[in-house]
């Protein structure tokens, strides 16, 4: 459980109760019932972490877009509901290289130009002879980005670095020594699921 949510639950629950004392009790169900959710939504299950030369998912949610360039760099965007697990995860083990935040609008998204117009968090992880770069982009109702890291800091493949609160996207960047393991409409889960696997040289 993120601490964030306890916070909030808690905060939630006390207005429910204000209202309840001081107006019908029936009033104050919502109130109980938001303070429930924030509990579900900040949840945060342990994950068994994938061994070898692989690059796991920074994120949970769904594959909305798979994108190489001319470079043969490839874009992976998972989308996260409302409903997901909100925690970010490092996709592979190394050295925080950059951190770059950039301001911008909070479109919805699962919209493709969320990519290149919404507030985001861009962090770039270099390990192992390869650099992995993701953003934590915030979306129409998630309007805080959450990284606990800082550049020089080391990471762990798969170790918590900050969440998005609410619904939100968060963009993988992975060059041509990478190969993309999901497919487009995919399922993932944050520190488990192989997102891609390092190309043999």
């Amino acid at each position: 459980m993120v601490t964030d949510g306890i916070y909030y639950a808690l905060a939630l629950t006390a207005g429910g109760a204000a209202v309840w004392y001081l107006t019908r009790p029936a009033f104050s169900i919502p109130l109980f019932l938001l303070g429930l959710f924030c509990l579900y939504f900040f949840r945060d299950p342990e994950r068994a972490i994938p061994d070898g030369p692989v690059a796991v998912s920074p994120a949970d949610g769904k594959v909305v877009a798979i994108l190489t360039d001319s470079s043969a760099s490839t874009r992976v965007s998972i989308f996260l509901n409302i409903f997901d697990v909100h925690v970010n995860r490092a996709p592979i083990a190394g050295n925080i290289k950059n951190v770059e935040y950039t301001k911008g609008q909070f479109l919805v998204a699962s919209r493709e130009i969320a990519s290149s117009r919404n507030e985001r968090n861009t962090v770039t992880i270099e390990g192992q002879g390869t650099d992995v770069g993701f953003a934590q982009i915030a979306g129409l109702i998630a309007r805080r980005i959450v990284f606990n890291k800082k550049p020089g800091d080391q990471v762990a493949k798969g170790e918590r670095v900050g969440l998005i609160k609410f619904g939100s996207r968060v963009d993988v960047f992975l060059g041509p020594e990478w190969e993309i393991a999901v497919k487009m409409g995919e399922h993932v889960a944050g520190g488990s699921t192989i997102l891609a696997r390092r190309r043999q040289v």
